[in-house]
């Protein structure tokens, strides 16, 4: 988690006051948490691999919570996945109407980086791509998500995106 992500989330939590229950994709603790920011009744924070901070081991592209969240956030983790579109897709079903999901990604411009271990260096078969503000609003909007007024400036190489869930689809 990088500075700017974590100041995003921040200024998202401050200004939309998200509720529980929350469910974190990429819980994974490698070098930042944005856990704190939330309440802590109710967080099920999710990864692929175990760790701190990690309260389930699950794949988010196919692993649906078994109640419907109020705040769904996913911080650092969709370029590191050929299954970005899935996640935001299951990300924004998970929501309760009304709900609030976070995004935030490398754009282009942001050099790879590793998902293992937070190094520059990708290791052997690990997955990178940069992604757009269109790709992950045209995700969040099939599945029922709407963009909200960003409350930080954009940041180069940084893509940043908060919705409310106002239907199901």
């Amino acid at each position: 988690m990088h500075s700017n992500a974590y100041e995003f989330v921040a200024a998202v939590v401050e200004r939309y006051q998200p509720s529980a229950p929350v469910y974190e994709i990429g819980a994974r603790n490698l070098n930042g948490t944005i856990r704190a920011l939330f309440p802590s009744e109710g967080y099920l924070g999710v990864d692929i691999r175990e760790g701190v901070d990690v309260d389930l081991v699950a794949d988010a592209a196919t692993y649906s919570p078994p109640d419907l969240k109020a705040t769904v956030v996913c911080c650092e983790v969709l370029e590191h996945t050929p299954d970005a579109e899935a996640i935001v897709t299951r990300a924004a079903r998970a929501l309760v109407v009304g709900g609030l999901l976070i995004l935030t990604c490398a754009g282009h411009g942001r050099l790879p980086h590793s998902a293992i271990d937070a190094g520059l260096v990708l290791h052997p078969g690990e997955f990178y791509k940069n992604l757009s503000l269109e790709e992950l609003t045209n995700w969040a909007s099939d599945a029922g998500v709407e963009p909200l007024a960003s409350p930080s400036p954009v940041v180069e190489g940084d893509v940043y995106y908060v919705g409310q869930k106002v239907r199901h689809a």
